[in-house]
């Protein structure tokens, strides 16, 4: 299964990180003000929080340098204030190691490297590599899913998978092409499930946000632990509300 398969079975599908919420209050009428909506959390939180999060950690994991995975993992917590959020990161986090190391099997290498099928998030599912058996569970990626079983890390979603997808042989941007565009698909999912919007605005929402995804990913792959910030006030308060909010079908 490819990293970037929104049926990855890490439970990204149960939160929709305040979506939910806005759509509750009735704060989301339109097609477009959902895509201008989605924008916002890649420009101010997917972006200068979990991309420079994966960005890192995906150096780190080159590196061999586990205590700045750990750092990376720290951070994005720190950055992260809805409670809600940071359960669903890390959850989704622990789903994927728990995932790799079910279904490895001690033969695999990387894979992944040749597995490319175009440059952009147009082609961000053929970059996903090959199955998730395919990716060993050894070196960094090993000591971290040890941390986070240890209970030393959170080992929240993006950090998780930019240790993955470093093991897989996929570069830091392509790793981060992957991170940003599920989130965007998870986001449209999740408003689409709650039956506001049908399979041709939300496709239609897709495709305008790629060029929002390719320039939030450019940006911020590389960037300094250091720059690491999420700006997104409405949106945490929207997560924060939905904690208590009567109406709940995501756990976020």
């Amino acid at each position: 299964m490819r990293l970037s398969d929104s049926m990855l079975p890490v439970g990204t599908y149960t939160a929709s990180y305040g979506i939910e919420q806005y759509l509750n209050e009735d704060e989301i009428e339109t097609a477009d003000e959902l895509g201008d909506l989605i924008e916002g959390y890649l420009r101010g939180v997917i972006g200068p929080a979990e991309i420079v999060a994966l960005g890192h950690a995906h150096r780190s994991a080159a590196a061999g340098d586990l205590d700045e995975v750990l750092a990376a993992d720290e951070r994005l917590g720190a950055a992260t204030l809805p409670a809600e959020f940071r359960d669903s990161s890390r959850k989704a986090g622990s789903k994927l190691l728990e995932l790799l190391a079910e279904t490895d099997d001690g033969t695999a290498g990387s894979a992944g490297r040749d597995a490319a099928a175009g440059d952009g998030v147009a082609g961000v599912a053929a970059v996903g590599g090959g199955t998730i058996g395919d990716i060993a569970v050894e070196g960094v990626l090993a000591e971290y899913a040890a941390a986070c079983e240890a209970g030393r890390a959170d080992g929240h979603y993006p950090v998780a998978l930019g240790v993955v997808c470093q093991r897989a042989g996929l570069d830091a941007r392509d790793a981060a092409l992957v991170s940003a565009y599920g989130s965007v698909t998870a986001l449209l999912a999740a408003a689409q499930r709650l039956g506001r919007f049908g399979h041709t605005a939300i496709q239609a929402q897709l495709s305008r946000l790629f060029p929002a995804i390719e320039t939030v990913c450019d940006r911020y792959h590389d960037a300094a632990i250091d720059a690491m910030y999420s700006f997104a006030p409405l949106a945490d308060a929207m997560g924060m509300r939905h904690e208590r909010a009567d109406r709940r079908l995501f756990m976020s």
